[in-house]
């Protein structure tokens, strides 16, 4: 049996932040990695409002895009062989609902299949200040294996520009996919 590959899923849900999922779905595509893109109602909303144009007016079309209720979606079935996931930018609606192991869209349908398959669910909340059911969840979901991974950026590599700030996050993803970029040095370099 041929089981289809996807080298990364991409989520994109309504918190602010969708400069980190453009930055990244980009970085892929140039690396020539297989992506799927999610999208969540509210997700497309923030990016057209953040980015000023729809996301499926953006992407190439080799990267195809789910809605929230598209049930189609291969990647929400464990048999389709995905090798990552990262919910980018994690609004804290969804981060509750994959931490308590609901399905009520393909998006967490699919984070629950990269958990119990065991495969890298990265999480990017962007979040300020995290209440303590926030901070719960993100310890239940780092329990069952996700990595959570906030939209921090660091100073020491001194961005001069909001992009190098994004670039320092999405960096720390690609370190966490085991994909290798020049975005920032690493410390010390």
């Amino acid at each position: 049996m041929n089981t289809p590959k996807i080298d990364c899923v991409l989520a994109v849900t309504g918190a602010s932040g969708a400069i980190y999922a453009k930055t990244l779905i980009e970085y892929l595509y140039k690396k020539g990695l297989s992506v799927r893109c999610l999208v969540s109602n509210v997700g497309e909303k923030v990016w057209k409002w953040e980015i000023g144009r729809p996301i499926s007016e953006m992407l190439p079309p080799e990267i195809a895009i789910y809605g929230e209720d598209d049930w189609r979606a291969p990647v929400a079935s464990g048999s389709v062989m995905a090798g990552a996931m990262v919910i980018i930018p994690c609004s804290m609606g969804t981060l509750a609902a994959v931490a308590q192991g609901l399905a009520h869209n393909i998006i967490h349908r699919t984070a629950d299949v990269m958990l119990k398959e065991k495969r890298p669910l990265i999480l990017v909340p962007r979040e300020t200040p995290l209440n303590t059911i926030h901070l719960e969840n993100m310890l239940r979901l780092a329990r069952a294996g996700a990595t959570i991974l906030p939209a921090m950026p660091g100073f020491y590599h001194r961005p001069e520009k909001i992009q190098d700030m994004v670039d320092f996050v999405v960096g720390r993803i690609l370190d966490h996919l085991g994909i290798e970029h020049k975005l920032v040095k690493p410390w010390g370099e």
